[in-house]
């Protein structure tokens, strides 16, 4: 009985061990999937933001100041154009009408290339001259400059001595005032009211820079008003006194004869 025994519980052990390794291989369950998620849809773009880039926007009151100090090498013309409140007038005339305006600025570089203590000897009414002959009362494109007609008037005036002669070349432009020459060496702003051109020269106007023209002489005064010669169409006949003393002369001679008779008469009676 003990062999039988023995080879029963050995016959389990190789059974309960072939059980546990064959329970050991089995794979492993594969995991259980997630459900899948659903996707957020994103919020609709808010119309009250900022335009895209193709939308333009509505544009601010213009500022000539503002432009010229953005573009970094005006302070000088900047400041002067302050001085005479000469940007005020400007900004004035560009924001309340449809007025178009050109201004030729010139460079620190031109200024700074002038006599020192140049517009310190300047008065105030040839410093506001001065800016005005460097502002053109129009708007003036780069092509336009080739069909304008000489003189070109500035806001200083339109005599001669306050105006510009403009010559071209192809693009080159060439601005002249009888005491500069210069050109215009490139676009500092421009829309459809305003432009401003960059010059390297500060151009100098006739009218402050030469000598004014003597004052016409005074008229001479007048005299005492002459009597009016009598009218020549109807002339005053002159009287004929040709025979007047021989009438006379015979006059008397018959009057004393008159008078010598009678007082014979008397004597002799």
């Amino acid at each position: 009985m003990r062999p039988q025994s023995f080879i029963l519980a050995l016959s389990l052990i190789f059974f309960f061990l072939h059980c546990t390794i064959t329970l050991c291989q089995s794979p492993a369950a594969a995991p259980a999937m997630a459900p899948p998620k659903t996707p957020v849809k994103a919020p609709p773009a808010d119309s009250s933001q900022a335009p895209s880039a193709q939308v333009a926007t509505s544009p601010g009151p213009v500022d000539i100041n503002k432009i010229l100090q953005k573009a970094g090498h005006f302070t000088v013309f900047a400041r002067l154009m302050q001085a005479t409140t000469e940007d005020t007038e400007l900004n004035k005339e560009l924001n309340n009408t449809n007025n178009g305006i050109t201004i030729l600025a010139p460079t620190d570089n031109a200024f700074s290339s002038l006599k020192a203590g140049f517009l310190n000897s300047l008065s105030d009414e040839d410093k506001t001259e001065l800016v005005k002959f460097h502002v053109l009362p129009a708007f003036i494109s780069t092509s336009q400059f080739q069909t304008v007609s000489n003189p070109v008037r500035t806001q200083a005036g339109t005599g001669p001595r306050v105006t510009l002669n403009v010559t071209t070349t192809g693009n080159f432009v060439n601005i002249s005032s009888g005491l500069t020459n210069t050109s215009i060496s490139g676009t500092v702003y421009t829309d459809s009211q305003l432009a401003i051109y960059q010059l390297d020269k500060v151009l100098f106007p006739l009218d402050i820079f030469t000598p004014k023209p003597p004052a016409p002489a005074p008229e001479p005064a007048l005299g005492k008003p002459r009597k009016a010669a009598p009218d020549a169409e109807s002339p005053t006949a002159p009287k004929d006194i040709s025979g007047a003393p021989a009438l006379l002369f015979l006059l008397n001679n018959a009057l004393l004869l008159a008078v010598s008779c009678a007082f014979g008469a008397i004597i002799y009676s």
